[in-house]
């Protein structure tokens, strides 16, 4: 395993193609959101992100509602992004947490939630949110992420994830204008078969142009693979 000294900028997420996208990656010390339709590549995008900032130096902790510690490596080895050796260094941690009940307070699993986060490495990603805001009203989700963009203060870098059902398109676009970032994610159909989207909605201060759309599959042993758009649409 190599590590590079972390760089001050930019996350890579480590595939060149996606990072020119995204103007040049995911700012440090920003608040970013990426939503999308289930299975649509939002837990393979943020482990991808993941693989890149650890490679380039940086520390991640990951909040997971849908994998084990166990599972969560396995199914990143299976993609070809072997983030054993960060684990065990202590580079990588991987943090387990309940999903929010019936019955319990959102407002303070929220609180939690951002507490938890305050504790944590640079880049702090939780995947995923949705059965936090969507048992959340409207100002309790806009005062988390509003929160979290607190903690976003230069130096800490904090992505969430959202399942688009979980909002309604106008807390999704109010929340979308406090982030730095966002990435949506959308499957489509072209020609016979099924094909996953990522459109890069906004990056502040981004490098290059945004506004692009990225067309992949995943593959086992490979990860993400990037697909001409020319190609995807024949």
């Amino acid at each position: 395993m190599s590590v590079k000294t972390a760089v001050v900028g930019n996350i890579s997420t480590g595939n060149s193609e996606i990072d020119k996208k995204m103007g040049g990656g995911i700012p440090v010390g920003s608040m970013s959101l990426i939503e999308g339709q289930p299975d649509s590549g939002k837990s393979v995008l943020t482990q991808q992100i993941l693989w890149g900032s650890l490679a380039c130096g940086h520390k991640a902790t990951l909040f997971t509602t849908e994998n084990t510690v166990r599972s969560l490596l396995n199914q990143m080895k299976s993609l070809n992004l072997d983030m054993t050796d960060y684990y065990l260094l202590n580079y990588l941690k991987i943090r387990p947490i309940k999903t929010v009940k019936k019955g319990e307070d959102p407002e303070e699993t929220l609180r939690a939630l951002i507490a938890m986060q305050a504790e944590e490495h640079d880049l702090v990603i939780v995947d995923a949110l949705t059965s936090f805001i969507s048992r959340a009203t409207t100002e309790q989700s806009i005062s988390y992420f509003e929160e979290c963009k607190g903690l976003a203060n230069g130096t800490r870098t904090l992505i969430g994830v959202v399942h688009s059902y979980a909002v309604t398109e106008n807390v999704l676009s109010r929340i979308s204008s406090m982030c730095d970032a966002h990435l949506r994610l959308r499957i489509e159909t072209m020609g016979a078969q099924l094909v996953k989207m990522l459109e890069v909605a906004k990056v502040r201060g981004a490098q290059r142009t945004t506004g692009n759309i990225i067309s992949f599959e995943v593959e086992p042993n490979w990860g993400m693979r990037i697909i001409p758009f020319s190609k995807a649409r024949a």
